[in-house]
């Protein structure tokens, strides 16, 4: 084990959607870990180039390439070209996935099986082959990039929190299955986080400010915010921790009782409440 407190310094992972907001983020702390990567995207030419950048910037031995994670084929020139590169595959991380608002009532059904290709299926493709190569190993972490909308629906959104609630039991049956062969699998469930496409959002101070009353810590959330939670469960630091959800939202899940409306809102009518009761002694 490095010298590191997350002793990740030359492990290998592979990084899916590398190139989006939470995907550049997570490379960019794993290789600040010393971390060697595979950084995996539609655009081939944005993850060569981000490799590129990296491994100079961190003197790491990095690699960019394109793979379609829904694609049987494209997958498994992705792992011979890990294999081929690097030997192993200590670590992959699943962040590929798509949103596409519509009500229910109106949701095609080409829109709905793209997101479960896209979301469920690409997660299961690259878990599957990349697990072998685990399995083989008798060693390996995987960490999967869920939601809080699988746990409560984002509404409005087609197959969004379905095809993330599927990730987080995927997720755990991977641990079940393969824990016997020293495999981990957990999940990161984050919630109103700043990237590069809800930043849009933000705009509207009116938006910020609502979202923000709804976390417990008063902020929204940034890319690194994820970015750490998905570095300690691929380090050794969450050895014992397999088949979990680290959810990393603020404190938006234990707010539901402090958003009920109360006459002058919840925290006056406390005082108020407990001012009349002290009176009264």
């Amino acid at each position: 084990m490095s010298n590191s407190w997350l002793g990740l310094e030359n492990d290998v992972c592979v990084i899916t959607g590398a190139v989006g907001g939470m995907g550049l983020e997570i490379s960019r702390e794993f290789a600040k870990q010393k971390v060697n990567l595979a950084l995996i995207d539609l655009d081939e030419t944005k993850c060569q180039q981000l490799a590129d950048d990296l491994a100079k910037e961190y003197g790491i031995k990095a690699i960019g390439f394109a793979c379609n994670t829904t694609s049987e084929e494209s997958v498994d020139a992705a792992v011979a070209k890990v294999k081929k590169t690097f030997g192993r595959c200590d670590i992959l991380v699943n962040t590929a996935a798509i949103l596409r608002f519509c009500p229910l009532e109106d949701l095609p059904l080409s829109e709905w099986n793209t997101t479960i290709n896209v979301n469920m299926t690409g997660y299961f493709l690259m878990s599957q082959r990349f697990g072998r190569l685990m399995i083989e190993q008798k060693s390996g972490r995987m960490v999967h990039i869920s939601t809080v909308a699988s746990h409560s629906p984002e509404t409005y959104s087609g197959a969004y929190s379905s095809t993330k609630a599927a990730i987080s039991m995927l997720s755990k049956q991977i641990a079940a299955e393969w824990g016997q062969f020293g495999i981990r699998s957990n999940a990161v469930c984050p919630c109103f986080v700043k990237t590069p496409l809800s930043r849009k959002f933000y705009e509207d101070k009116a938006v910020e400010e609502g979202r923000t009353r709804m976390i417990a810590s008063r902020r929204i959330g940034e890319t690194i915010d994820i970015a750490n939670a998905v570095l300690y469960l691929a380090s050794r630091r969450s050895d014992y921790s397999n088949g979990t959800e680290l959810v990393v939202d603020g404190g938006y899940e234990v707010m539901l009782g402090d958003l009920v409306p109360r006459p002058g809102g919840r925290r006056q009518f406390a005082l108020d409440q407990h001012a009349a009761s002290q009176a009264k002694k």
